[in-house]
């Protein structure tokens, strides 16, 4: 997991539903949060709902140093402050907390609107009590005086937050062409992705496989080829002709000559990255 407010609320979700032991007629507090957080072994038994937002940043991927270790609500209250990471104002992902000094209880907002959040809490009950027996999905007033005040994790790309206020980091995206040059590109296209040489390669022997720019070698060397020998075979007919007798217009008979060869011979025009070859 990346460790994003969507990772977070996936996390809670799958927790609504979960029940703390139960004996002898009594809730007993007894539940699989605190052996799974390393630190908070010792709060088992204990009053579990800060211990259970923990366990739902450490689940979700959050980095160690980015949201608080402590079944204390009252301790998570402190460190969101002291990290700057405190508002009035709810938050997707947001740690809320509840009471006097925002220390009787705690959960984890996974919606807003106007008038209410909707959150994940440990330790409670359709009650909503600070003292309950489970993980419940809540829906709360936000202007509830029990409402304290949230703490906002340094979630990757930000935070979507009521806060007028609240600032997320600006980030830059990285430019994926950073540092390509030309020549960079001309080489990926021309001279990657090896393919067999064909048969008939005149270099198949000392050049097997082929990048792109081999292909259009071969092309330009077989137009050179083809043109030498049309050239070849000018010459021949002119000389040929000159030998001609008199009574034959040699001229006539060189012009015949080298336009049937010429319509014989597909031109071809080969250009690589700007330059004729």
């Amino acid at each position: 997991m990346a460790g994003t407010a969507s990772d977070v609320t996936r996390v809670l979700n799958g927790e609504v539903g979960y029940r703390e032991g139960f004996t002898n007629g009594h809730w007993n507090n007894k539940q699989k949060y605190s052996a799974a957080v390393p630190g908070l072994e010792w709060s088992d038994y204990q009053a579990w709902c800060c211990t259970f937002t923990s366990w739902a940043f450490q689940q979700a991927g959050m980095p160690k140093g980015s949201y608080p270790v402590t079944a204390s609500c009252a301790t998570a209250t402190n460190w969101w402050k002291q990290q700057g990471r405190w508002s009035d104002y709810p938050a997707v992902g947001a740690q809320v907390m509840f009471g006097p000094g925002g220390g009787s209880h705690t959960g984890i907002v996974i919606a807003y609107d106007a008038d209410t959040i909707t959150t994940i809490e440990g330790n409670t009950n359709t009650s909503g009590s600070a003292e309950g027996d489970g993980v419940y999905r809540k829906t709360r007033q936000r202007r509830d005086a029990y409402v304290y005040g949230y703490g906002y994790p340094a979630y990757p790309g930000g935070i979507k937050s009521a806060d007028p206020d609240w600032k997320n980091p600006t980030t830059t995206e990285e430019d994926p062409m950073a540092g390509i040059t030309k020549q960079d590109i001309y080489d990926a296209v021309w001279k990657t992705d090896k393919v067999p040489a064909p048969k008939t390669s005149n270099t198949i022997k000392t050049n097997p496989t082929w990048q792109a720019v081999s292909v259009l070698s071969d092309i330009a060397d077989n137009v050179r080829a083809v043109k030498a020998a049309q050239a070849g075979q000018a010459a021949a007919i002119t000389a040929l002709a000159k030998l001609v007798g008199s009574g034959v217009d040699t001229k006539t008979v060189v012009t015949a000559v080298e336009k049937a060869i010429a319509a014989a011979v597909i031109k071809v025009d080969v250009d690589i990255n700007g330059q004729g070859i």
